[in-house]
């Protein structure tokens, strides 16, 4: 009898320690879940943060928000801009650029205003409508210009935003900061949140039952 109690003991110390090796194991899982959950919850913060300060506060400041059609009056190459491209570390070199000027007429308003291509373009130059990359090659910056000028022909229908409020004059061709792009700027980072805070959620869960289940077992015996 003595034997098999031995026996039946040596069988139970096993037991136990194995049931101890997979809480523990079972514990340090969990607790990198947690830290995973935690990390990609800071980090969206993180995100948000950073696209709070820069794209959605540029989206707020906009004053472009209305669409329409404009129908464009005349596309005019001027007079050379002056520019400076980088020749090196702490060298920057002068060039030109052709200042094309872009006029329509809002449908919705009735209204003349200078085009731009976006918001980067009119905080560059609101008095041209694309202002492009500064380099040596001067003929390289005219031929765009061309380019766009052939393609914003008198008469041409395109789509545009103006301001509703009339306090800026000019017109935009495209949104930098639209309601699309924001909204894939927003997703990543709302993805990241939901999902760590669902793996926080599903670790306290399970933690949760398992207490549950382990007063049941108590109870029963």
């Amino acid at each position: 009898v003595a034997r098999n109690e031995s026996i039946y003991q040596k069988f139970r110390d096993v037991d136990l320690l194995d049931k101890k090796k997979t809480v523990t194991a079972m514990k340090a899982g969990e607790d990198r879940a947690i830290l995973l959950g935690l990390g990609m919850v800071i980090a969206s913060a993180m995100m948000y943060f950073v696209l709070g300060i820069t794209v959605l506060r540029s989206y707020a400041d906009s004053v472009w928000t209305e669409g329409s059609v404009c129908i464009v009056l005349n596309s005019t190459i001027t007079a050379d801009m002056n520019c400076s491209y980088s020749c090196g570390l702490d060298c920057w070199r002068g060039s030109k650029y052709p200042c094309l000027q872009v006029y329509v007429s809002v449908n919705t308003t009735g209204r003349v205003s200078r085009l731009s291509h976006n918001e980067e373009s009119w905080d560059a130059n609101f008095e041209c409508f694309y202002v492009p990359k500064c380099q040596k090659d001067t003929n390289a910056m005219h031929h765009i210009i061309v380019n766009i000028s052939e393609r914003l022909k008198p008469h041409h229908q395109v789509l545009c935003y103006y301001d509703p409020s009339d306090q800026q004059e000019s017109a935009l061709l495209t949104r930098q900061y639209g309601h699309s792009p924001v909204f894939h700027l927003l997703f990543w980072p709302s993805c990241m949140l939901t999902g760590g805070t669902a793996i926080i959620f599903m670790v306290k869960l399970t933690q949760y039952l398992s207490i549950m289940c382990e007063q049941v077992i108590k109870i029963e015996r």
